[in-house]
């Protein structure tokens, strides 16, 4: 039988494994390991291949949030819009900076945070909106900045799964003041561990991460703000600088597997994601249907050897974690219809068409009956 995993970095890596050792074994050579030469080379090349004037790497996803928030002084007692059906973490940033994660339901069609619900969850404590590119799929910026214009609001990317995604034609991470992105190993832009960084075109900003992220020191053995350890070390940078000149190319298979699923999947019980466009582009960090009967189609697609995962089975104001939010089940309908349905199919740079016509296959001989 036929096994495809839910993803693989089998051939990926394969393709570039002389450069991956040859980075390896440069960093091991040099003997310097935090704060050198690769990381200040991908903080540069990084911020060109988003069009920012910087980049500052960080330990990972979740503190690249946390520390933009903590960079634009949001604290306690303030409160940040955020997606209701994003990945915890986004809600985590807020709550590790002191203030209230406000949950606001996602559009049905693209599960990026609804625009027309923004502003009736908006109080005199609101300071900030966190748009999240869920799945790499653009969300709406020019709305999302024109609500927070008329508030006064900051507006913070959310790009852990976006690298490289364009919103009209202009890559994602320089629409709002700072956006965060994860080198979590899964990611489109993958470390072979932790790794995070946030880009931004304001300087105040890029220098108080950078001093935050470093015990709150600008100097060595100087503190000037209560900070934390999260760097993004020479290894990871290193490795980072070999995959960031295919990432395009690794991306542009990806849409080519999407567009196959798209064109080919006409089972009407599934329910596809919306195809990337000019002005709203996806670069599928994901690929995740819906379907009512998800853990039957869930259980089907294991018994063929194709694996799956749901992003994100149970929503957050649902998490034990956020029960101190005090949101009732039903509060947020549209967040709990995308909990209780979706279903995300192998998506990954190295599917073979063999594997992508039996995916396609298996979805379409699938019966709710």
């Amino acid at each position: 039988m036929l096994k495809i995993p839910f993803v693989s970095f089998e051939k990926m890596h394969t393709e570039i494994r002389n450069e991956l050792d040859e980075a390896y074994n440069n960093v091991l050579n040099k003997n310097y390991y935090i704060h050198g030469s690769e990381c200040a080379e991908f903080e540069k090349n990084f911020a060109e291949y988003c069009t920012a004037k910087y980049c500052v790497g960080v330990g990972n996803g979740l503190d690249a949030l946390t520390l933009i928030l903590r960079a634009m002084n949001i604290r306690c007692g303030d409160e940040v819009i955020v997606p209701a059906n994003t990945y915890i973490a986004t809600a985590l940033a807020v709550s590790l900076a002191g203030a209230t994660p406000v949950l606001v339901d996602p559009d049905i069609r693209t599960f990026n945070i609804d625009v027309d619900k923004i502003e009736e969850k908006i109080t005199d404590r609101t300071k900030a909106i966190i748009a999240v590119h869920l799945q790499g799929r653009a969300a709406d910026m020019d709305s999302i900045c024109a609500v927070a214009k008329k508030y006064n609001l900051k507006v913070i990317e959310d790009a852990a799964q976006a690298h490289g995604t364009r919103y009209k034609g202009k890559k994602v991470g320089t629409f709002g003041q700072a956006a965060g992105f994860s080198f979590y190993p899964g990611k489109n832009l993958g470390a072979l561990g932790d790794g995070g960084c946030v880009v931004t075109n304001d300087e105040k900003i890029a220098e108080t991460v950078r001093i935050l992220s470093d015990y709150g020191s600008d100097y060595k053995y100087h503190h000037i703000f209560k900070g934390v350890n999260s760097r993004l070390d020479e290894l990871q940078s290193a490795f980072l600088n070999v995959k960031l000149p295919y990432l395009d190319k690794w991306n542009a298979e990806r849409q080519r597997i999407a567009d196959c699923y798209l064109q080919h999947i006409t089972n009407p019980a599934i329910v596809l994601p919306l195809q990337s466009d000019d002005e709203f582009e996806h670069i599928y960090h994901v690929f995740a249907i819906r379907c009512r009967q998800r853990d039957r189609l869930e259980s089907y697609l294991k018994e063929k050897g194709i694996g799956t995962l749901k992003h994100y089975p149970v929503p957050i104001h649902l998490q034990q974690a956020y029960a101190d939010l005090n949101i009732p089940k039903g509060s947020l309908p549209v967040a709990e219809e995308i909990s209780h349905t979706i279903l995300s199919i192998p998506m990954y740079y190295g599917m073979t068409d063999k594997e992508i016509d039996f995916v396609i296959q298996s979805l379409n001989d699938f019966s709710c009956e």
